[in-house]
């Protein structure tokens, strides 16, 4: 912190930034005392909608990989499931047979640590308003925590407040999905977000709907992974975006130089201006 409030006193031609929306918020204040242009690759709670007609076990297997990726601690990881009720039952066996399948474990390579003590503590603090239906346990000396699933969530839960960032994965049923995408519109925008579904009137309805920074339809976080599409957020999850092609513009100015030869100059442009020179003008700028 120390380090970096002392960068962000500095002046630059451009700032990057990628982390949270609170820290987001300082480093575009700083960036503003000298009207430096930023990009902010921040978060947010990214939905994961599950309808009744998606493929439940390839749509367990994507989900489980992605929030446990890295123990949950990717910005582009499913922040909370939608579920349909009707399929509630079926999905949640495969979400519990895909976990145990996988082997999550720090001792055989196939899982990471909690960055630091301090989200430790954040997210034992979101295990201790909730019984898990799925995992929960917590290795403090190792600082470890299984992968978890809450389950039946709500919006009221303490585990809906803020972005997760972690290895717990909260499951809301709905039983009308308009009102599920409401919920999602009433929060601020994702930087993600993902559907799952075989249909492809809900699919459409879902993408005009929802505004957020990028995603994928029957798949998570592999958006990313393209680089001839752009990466970033949209409202509190970010501004600007970059990958490929787009990273070069986010980092470049385009500059526009007219160079002009001397040897003639029409006289249109010049005073004095008579109704004759301006309606020629009008008529050059109505065809160009």
């Amino acid at each position: 912190v120390h380090e970096t409030t002392q960068l962000l006193e500095l002046t630059w031609d451009k700032i990057f930034f990628t982390g949270s929306v609170a820290v987001g918020k300082i480093v575009y204040q700083a960036a503003a005392k000298n009207l430096t242009p930023v990009t902010l690759e921040l978060g947010g709670k990214n939905p994961a909608v599950v309808t009744d007609s998606c493929n439940l076990k390839m749509t367990a297997k994507r989900l489980v990989w992605s929030k446990y990726l890295n123990a949950g601690q990717t910005c582009v990881a499913p922040d909370y499931v939608l579920l349909d009720e009707r399929v509630a039952e079926s999905f949640l066996a495969e979400v519990k047979a895909e976990v145990v399948s996988a082997k999550y474990s720090v001792k055989n390579g196939n899982y990471v640590q909690i960055i630091n003590d301090t989200n430790l503590e954040r997210l034992a603090a979101i295990l201790n308003e909730t019984e898990p239906w799925i995992g929960g346990s917590i290795d403090r000396k190792n600082r470890v925590i299984e992968p978890t699933v809450l389950y039946p969530a709500t919006w009221d839960d303490k585990c809906m407040e803020e972005e997760i960032f972690g290895p717990i994965l909260p499951i809301i049923l709905y039983s009308d999905l308009s009102k599920a995408i409401l919920e999602i519109k009433r929060r601020p925008k994702p930087l993600a977000a993902y559907i799952f579904t075989k249909d492809k009137k809900i699919r459409e309805n879902f993408l005009r709907q929802v505004s957020f920074g990028g995603g994928g339809v029957n798949e998570t976080i592999m958006h990313m992974t393209n680089s001839n599409m752009p990466f970033g957020g949209v409202g509190s999850s970010g501004i600007g975006a970059y990958h490929g092609e787009f990273g070069f513009k986010s980092f470049s100015h385009y500059k526009s130089v007219m160079d002009k030869p001397t040897w003639m100059e029409l006289s249109l442009k010049y005073s004095p201006i008579s109704k004759t020179k301006l309606k020629i003008i009008k008529g050059i700028f109505k065809w160009t």
